[in-house]
């Protein structure tokens, strides 16, 4: 079901619980981990020797020194003659939902064809004289991130042009051992639910898309290209890696973490903090009692976060609710990474709003589906159903995706 080089394979099992060295340098003792690109340029350049080769990356596309990979596979003497750039772009700086237009790298000349503007895919033109095709996008932990929806595009245009895949491997920045939310299923898949997983995956991108090529019926030739070092406790910064935000409004590793469940409250009417200082950390709008939701969280003693009162004023916030307007919000704050659920947290602080105000609220029924994985949640919550039962219900299909997912597990 996997696709490795057996070198490759190897360097992933031995890096486990390992001190590796590597381009990278140890941090307070901790593990280096290799990311995919160390690893290819390091282990298995035959891959990609001798081949012209198309890039999918962003700004986050680094080696363990922070070097781009456009500079080490230049400066590896091979091939790269195109560029391909996911939501946000090549830089990494347009706003959320921005079309991106092709253009031109003006460092390289190399061309940088948009895969999310006009079109989502590779065109048989923009494919024309590539021999391999090399994916490296970060990935934020959460099922609603696109960019396993552009690896996925890619990979299919690739297969149907006989083209083989390598997706260079980078860690899951919250973790590979937890698996929290609601299940999304074929019947809601879309952009921002693209894969039968929960809300928190627990997932690389490197098992996305094998489980994508599987799940999908996308027949191309997948090579995964491993990390070196990296364990599924570890979170980002236990790696001894740069930290660079995999989108706009996801600037530290605590919006990370908040992501899975705070996603969900873009699909209201309430902001959650794009273009203030602290987005993802926080939801509000001018009008939210924010004694009586603080007091309804509080109440549930939900372990591994707390909850504050604050204001904050959106500006320039892309999502175009209340810019320049204070709003009145609830932040949250992890205290135990292990024994948090962020999707748990959302359905209560979703239920604590609701209650104070079912219609201000603002359910957007098409978007908040669309990231919830259908209807159902919005729907129970808008009864007034508890969250503990809500929350209850996700048990079994957990449980049953936790066996189903271990064929894909790399790490």
């Amino acid at each position: 079901m996997k696709t490795l080089h057996t070198t490759l394979a190897l360097l992933g099992l031995i890096g486990v619980g390992a001190h590796c060295t590597g381009s990278g340098s140890a941090v307070a003792g901790r593990p280096v981990v290799r990311p995919g690109i160390d690893v290819l340029l390091s282990d298995s350049l035959h891959l990609v020797r001798g081949r012209r080769i198309g890039l999918v990356s962003n700004h986050a596309g680094v080696d363990a020194s922070g070097i781009h990979d456009v500079e080490r596979l230049l400066g590896a003497d091979l091939q790269l003659v195109a560029l391909f750039s996911p939501e946000h772009g090549f830089r990494g700086a347009a706003a959320p939902g921005e079309l991106v237009e092709h253009s031109v790298d003006s460092a390289t000349g190399l061309p940088i064809y948009s895969l999310y503007g006009r079109t989502s895919s590779p065109t048989p033109d923009m494919l024309e004289g590539i021999e391999v095709m090399i994916v490296d996008l970060p990935d934020a932990g959460a099922r609603y991130f696109t960019y396993i929806t552009t690896t996925s595009a890619v990979m299919r245009a690739a297969g149907e042009a006989g083209i083989p895949v390598l997706v260079l491997d980078r860690p899951n920045p919250i973790g590979g051992m937890a698996r929290q939310g609601n299940l999304n299923t074929p019947a809601n898949r879309s952009a921002v639910s693209l894969l039968s997983v929960p809300m928190r995956h627990g997932l690389t991108l490197g098992e996305q898309s094998l489980l994508a090529r599987d799940e999908l019926d996308i027949r191309v030739e997948l090579t995964v290209v491993p990390m070196a070092g990296w364990q599924r406790t570890m979170a980002f910064d236990d790696t001894g890696l740069p930290f660079i935000r995999p989108s706009p409004n996801l600037p530290t590793l605590e919006s990370l973490f908040h992501y899975p469940g705070l996603c969900l409250f873009e699909g209201t009417d309430l902001s959650v903090g794009r273009g203030s200082e602290a987005p993802f950390s926080q939801v509000g709008s001018p009008w939210l009692d924010t004694t009586a939701v603080l007091t309804t969280v509080r109440a549930a003693a939900l372990p591994g976060v707390t909850f504050s009162g604050v204001t904050f004023t959106p500006h320039q916030p892309g999502d175009g609710k209340f810019a320049g307007t204070t709003l009145a919000g609830v932040r949250l704050q992890v205290t135990d990474r292990e024994a948090y659920d962020p999707t748990v947290v959302a359905v209560h602080l979703l239920a604590a709003v609701a209650a104070r105000h079912p219609e201000a609220i603002g359910w957007s029924g098409p978007r908040f589906d669309r990231l919830a994985g259908g209807a159902a949640l919005r729907e129970a919550v808008a009864r007034g159903e508890a969250p503990a039962a809500i929350v209850a219900g996700w048990d079994g299909p957990l449980a049953a995706f936790n066996g189903r997912v271990q064929a894909y597990l790399l790490y």
